[in-house]
């Protein structure tokens, strides 16, 4: 009787994480890339050295990742070329007394990209979007750089994402 009871809990245990698979799971465009070149992302917002910002958060993001090694140009499969196209700010929170000053502002970037393959011929292509609310203290402008910092991170997050795991 503990004979047949024991096979069915084993067959369920054994067959439980059968669609599970180790490592990543990468678009099917980019299975047969494994080294990957990230030159810095061109940069048509006014904001200065966010190019830099963000080309170096996604770089951090895709080696923690580990889908893909990254390597210069010359040695990559393919290349991940990238342009930054918006910076949105807005008022997220009004100060109580006054509703025209802001306390807390909502800041967006927007990046479009292409992975060209070693022919400089386009495999994948897609955006991706970040964003960040920041509180505003007396140095504005190092809170916006703050902001931009968090909003590149969470950009880098959901374009590695989208290049490691399709989504």
């Amino acid at each position: 009787m503990k004979k047949f009871l024991c096979l069915p809990v084993l067959i369920l245990a054994l067959t439980g994480c059968s669609g599970y698979q180790l490592g990543s799971s990468k678009p099917s465009q980019l299975a047969g890339i494994q080294k990957l070149a990230v030159p810095t992302f061109k940069n048509d917002t006014l904001e200065p050295r966010l190019e830099v910002l963000a080309t170096n958060a996604l770089i951090k993001k895709i080696q923690m990742d580990g889908a893909y090694q990254i390597v210069p140009v010359s040695e990559a499969d393919a290349v991940l070329r990238g342009t930054i196209t918006t910076i949105e700010r807005s008022q997220f929170r009004s100060a109580r007394s006054n509703t025209l000053r802001t306390s807390e502002l909502l800041m967006r970037l927007q990046v479009n990209y292409t992975i060209e393959d070693s022919a400089g011929l386009p495999v994948y292509a897609g955006s991706a979007r970040g964003q960040s609310n920041i509180v505003l203290d007396p140095n504005v402008q190092l809170s916006e750089r703050q902001g931009l910092a968090d909003a590149a991170e969470n950009l880098s997050t959901s374009m590695a994402s989208q290049i490691s795991e399709g989504w």
